[in-house]
């Protein structure tokens, strides 16, 4: 059956809503099927986003090649990608109906209302959490999905939908700056530039840092640092990072890579923090004496919350880009695609549409 939608000014639209979408689902590892499932109905508080734009993550690439992060197992059909953005075409009981038709990007995130951590306001730590395309709940490679309304932001029409969708990458720079203590005047050292490296070059730029340093193994990276904020870049295998005297008042740990961990915390000052961000090694051995002696803070970023209003002001007001940083797009039927162009080092974001 169709349902009729409203704007929210109370005209009337013609699109209509059907009951079955298309969607693209991980069957196994490497193969991806589009399989046609019903349309998401929303709850109380829920509205229905007719999907716009979805970012492909590093997180749906391990997916899709290992069928696992960590303890995180696909171990049923799963639907990948929770970069999303889109058109709000239904909602709730509980929804006020003039939300219907505005465009909005989606914090992919249902934490449990009334846990302790939620409740104190990190409610990306809530034990409860179901996160999109995160075993088993399934994510926005598909063409409607479900969120509570209070994580559907509007977006004003001078962001397109891909930035709209960028919006959670973004988000997980915003997080790693306040985490780092980023402020006017910070000196601060990123290893790893791709695109979460990238985003946080931009945020610590728009937090205030005036000096960025940013170190990448491979050349095309490090000089498209440049273009989002690095004032300077660095060769791993060439600099030696940890015995330069950097003396940096924050380091963004973006590659997951041990040695970059290790010449990172090295390259602190007295009193300086370390923010985990990359996903690395499950154990590495830190020089307790080192940050004992200088007071340093090592610490890490899960996720985000409470950022989307400042991701948006910072791309509104053109702080922060993240339309260039899009590099292709891509429908529902090449997902597998998109998600293998992403890996490429030339590539920072790459976009899968649903309504191509």
């Amino acid at each position: 059956m169709l349902r009729l939608n409203h704007r929210s000014d109370g005209k009337e639209m013609s699109e209509t809503v059907p009951d079955t979408m298309r969607a693209s689902v991980l069957i196994e590892p490497g193969t991806l099927v589009v399989e046609e499932r019903p349309v998401p109905r929303p709850d109380r508080d829920e509205v229905l986003v007719k999907v716009s734009s979805v970012g492909v993550c590093g997180s749906d690439v391990h997916y899709f090649q290992e069928g696992r992060i960590g303890d995180f197992v696909v171990d049923a059909p799963l639907v990948l990608g929770h970069e999303a953005a889109g058109r709000i075409v239904a909602v709730g009981a509980d929804v006020p109906e003039s939300r219907i038709g505005r465009r909005v990007s989606v914090e992919p995130q249902h934490p449990s209302a009334t846990s302790p951590q939620t409740l104190s306001g990190r409610y990306n730590l809530c034990p409860h959490m179901r996160f999109f395309a995160t075993p088993p709940v399934d994510g926005a490679f598909a063409e409607y999905v479900t969120i509570q309304s209070h994580f559907a932001f509007d977006v004003p029409d001078s962001i397109s939908d891909d930035a709209a969708a960028l919006m959670e990458p973004l988000s997980v720079g915003i997080a790693a700056a306040r985490k780092a203590g980023i402020t006017a005047g910070s000196r601060v050292l990123i290893a790893g530039a791709g695109p979460i490296g990238i985003l946080a070059a931009q945020a610590a730029r728009a937090f205030g840092a005036t000096e960025i340093l940013v170190s990448d193994l491979d050349e095309n990276r490090r000089a498209q640092s440049r273009e989002y904020g690095a004032t300077s870049i660095l060769d791993p295998r060439t600099d030696d990072i940890a015995g330069l005297g950097l003396d940096v008042d924050v380091f963004l740990e973006c590659s997951g890579a041990t040695p970059a961990v290790l010449s990172g915390l090295a390259a602190l000052g007295p009193g300086g923090r370390m923010v985990l961000i990359g996903m690395g090694a499950d154990e590495v051995s830190l020089p307790i004496p080192v940050i004992q002696n200088r007071e340093l803070v090592v610490t890490g970023v899960f996720r985000y919350a409470n950022t989307w209003p400042t991701a948006i002001d910072l791309v509104r007001t053109g702080r922060v880009d993240l339309d260039s940083m899009v590099t292709g797009h891509h429908d529902l039927d090449h997902v597998a695609e998109a998600l293998i162009e992403s890996t490429r080092p030339a590539v920072l974001k790459t976009i899968v549409s649903p309504g191509l």
